[in-house]
């Protein structure tokens, strides 16, 4: 039974999440089952998980697996993570199923710039919220390391390539043992040699030409889509100019900067299955084409293994818990908006054994249904082979409101009074957003429960209202929420429908087969989750679709980057729109990550800092060592 101790009015989060004492984390493994040589303590409070318990568990039968996503969001969000908390604290620690909570790690750019953290809220968290929302166990670093070391590895051989013939390039790369004098090929290189159709294995075997071939890249830096990371919002790093020192020989170009929560070393870490597949995908990335057209990958740099070296730790989920001792795993944390926006496969397939056949693990997508769970399901459930046993919507009567035609929500800025006051016109008209959602994940075949998550400012009638519509929508129950006042207790008649849920069959499905084109693909996800009528293409965004197709990539999964903050692709065009069309201005390729990424209107890889970050308000304070400031 719960421990909490609810205070009203709720205290900050800080204040709350320091407020209990959190059991250690090797006690809370005890409990899970977990053995002591499949943890790696990181001091009190979290810990890594070793991949070995799925071998030891793989006769274990699974739990249910429930995701949470959410409406269409005002800029403040709506609580998913919160709801995802809350959820698993009712399940676990009212209902006593055996539970996990699985959740994206921060990234610190957010963190500082505009939302402060991502622990879930209120008498719903994660803690220590301090370590959950700052560096963790240094997996977002590993991922900045490794991403710079592929960066580095290819400017270096964009130089070595400029200033080298082929005979001494080719010398260079295989250079002879300084004992025996023999020149071997390195592991990278013989794949690379069979890429190429070279069927030798001794360097001195081949032709001038064929040494030429295997030497020279030859990469068109027109096609080089490979940026560096930083984990900070810094709008400045959006275009630089590198190679500008004396030593480069004017070899310079421009590039820039994305976060690292971007990278394609993140989505690989969310969507591999083991130590061996996170190998490959690293060694399948693509980060341009030879004039040729060829696709030029790490391993053609011989940087895959180096990668998988910085990325060995990163892989194994971090072990915490919440305020009412529920397990959560935190792992990965990509974008919704600009990835796939979910946690890690394997933290959600371990979890899934530890709790067994009887259990549960409530998941969260990022966003809206139209873009994390969308992606939840199209990309993560294929690579996974995992489906969901229900889905929770979360919807708040602010959000609708502003679906309804309410005054625009700023971060920072008071709310308008419409969204203290009862207005149930606003909240009606806005539920045609919440309908739209409902059918999203009726698309997929897959039950849906709204939690209707409860703002103080809140009227019993707006939510009557809610529910009303979301069951007339086809929703499988819909449920006032308190959870952020009241923790788990506070949404109990929604994980009592959950449980009841998860035990009906489902009939999943994917929105889309794999073997038809990418702008087919685009085009179903426009009709069918954003409701609009298509795609248009810059001249840009039509060479590349091509290009990727030419190349072998064209059964990829799609991983649309958008605005969360409307169906459409302006973030102006609130309820549920029709008759729009989605203008796509570039495509990425993430081959090792396995997904084709459209950018859509004006997305950007790199946030910037708002005029007051969040920043302001966090500090140290010395006389304690406490952090403040951090919500």
């Amino acid at each position: 039974m719960s421990k909490l101790q609810i205070k009203s009015p709720v205290p900050s989060d800080i204040e709350i999440a320091q407020s209990v004492d959190p059991v250690p984390v090797k006690q809370l493994a005890d409990r899970l089952g977990i053995l002591e040589d499949e943890l790696d303590l990181y001091g009190k409070h979290k810990a890594k998980v070793h991949l070995s318990v799925l071998d030891r568990l793989k006769d274990q039968a699974n739990g249910k697996y429930v995701v949470v996503t959410g409406i269409t969001p005002t800029p403040l969000g709506e609580g998913k993570s919160t709801t995802t908390v809350g959820l698993a604290q009712s399940l676990g620690a009212h209902l006593n199923k055996k539970c996990f909570a699985c959740l994206r790690q921060p990234s610190q750019g957010p963190t500082f710039g505009i939302k402060g953290g991502a622990a879930g809220g209120g008498y719903s968290q994660v803690v220590p919220m301090e370590e959950f929302n700052l560096h963790l166990t240094g997996d977002i670093h590993a991922i900045t390391a490794a991403n710079n070391l592929m960066a580095a590895a290819i400017d270096a051989r964009i130089f070595h390539e400029a200033t080298q013939s082929d005979s001494a390039l080719f010398k260079r790369l295989c250079p002879a043992d300084v004992k025996t004098g023999k020149r071997e090929f390195a592991p990278p290189m013989l794949r690379r040699l069979q890429r190429l159709g070279i069927d030798k294995t001794d360097p001195d075997q081949l032709t001038p030409e064929e040494a030429a071939r295997f030497s020279r890249l030859d990469l068109d830096l027109s096609t080089l889509t490979w940026n560096r990371v930083v984990d900070t919002n810094d709008r400045f790093l959006r275009g630089v100019t590198v190679g500008t020192g004396p030593e480069e020989k004017g070899k310079t170009r421009e590039t820039g900067f994305d976060l690292t929560v971007a990278s394609e070393i993140m989505a690989i870490l969310a969507l591999t299955n083991d130590v061996a597949d996170m190998r490959e995908r690293l060694q399948r990335m693509v980060v341009g084409s030879s004039s040729k057209g060829e696709p030029i990958c790490a391993d053609d740099y011989g940087a895959a293994g180096a990668l998988a070296v910085l990325m060995k730790d990163a892989i194994m989920p971090t072990l915490m818990q919440t305020l009412e001792e529920t397990p959560v795993f935190v792992h990965a944390g990509p974008f919704a908006n600009i990835a796939h926006g979910n946690s890690s496969i394997l933290a959600d397939k371990i979890a899934l054994k530890l709790v067994g056949e009887d259990g549960f693990v409530v998941t969260e997508a990022g966003f809206g249904s139209d873009i994390g769970a969308e992606k939840f399901m199209d990309i993560k459930c294929r690579y996974s082979g995992l489906t969901p046993n229900c889905a929770v919507l979360v919807a708040t009567v602010r959000a609708l409101k502003m679906h309804g035609g309410g005054p625009n929500v700023v971060p920072g800025n008071p709310l308008p009074r419409e969204y203290v006051e009862e207005h149930l016109d606003l909240v009606e008209k806005g539920c045609c957003n919440l309908a739209k959602h409902i059918q999203n994940m009726k698309e997929f075949g897959v039950s849906v429960v709204v939690a209707v998550n409860k703002f103080g400012t809140d009227s019993d009638s707006e939510i009557d209202l809610v529910v009303k519509k979301a069951l007339e929508a086809g929703a499988d129950g819909a449920y006032p929420c308190t959870h952020f006042a009241h923790g788990g207790a506070g949404i109990a008649d929604l994980a009592k429908r959950v449980v009841e849920v998860c035990e009906k069959p489902n009939d999943f499905k994917f929105l889309y087969p794999l073997d038809i084109s990418l702008k087919e693909k685009i085009d179903i996800i426009v009709k069918k989750m954003y409701g609009g009528d298509g795609a248009t293409y810059s001249e840009q965004a039509e060479k590349k679709l091509a290009t990727y197709e030419k190349q072998g990539f064209g059964n990829l999964p799609i991983c649309m980057s958008k605005t969360h903050l409307s169906l459409s692709q302006d973030p102006k065009l609130k309820g549920a729109p029709t008759g729009f069309t989605i203008h796509i201005r570039d495509v990425r390729a993430s081959v090792g990550a396995g997904f084709i990424y459209p950018l859509v209107g004006t997305m950007s890889t790199m946030p910037g800092l708002p005029t007051r970050p969040v920043f302001y308000e966090i500090d140290l304070d010395p006389a304690t060592g406490k952090i403040l400031g951090l919500s």
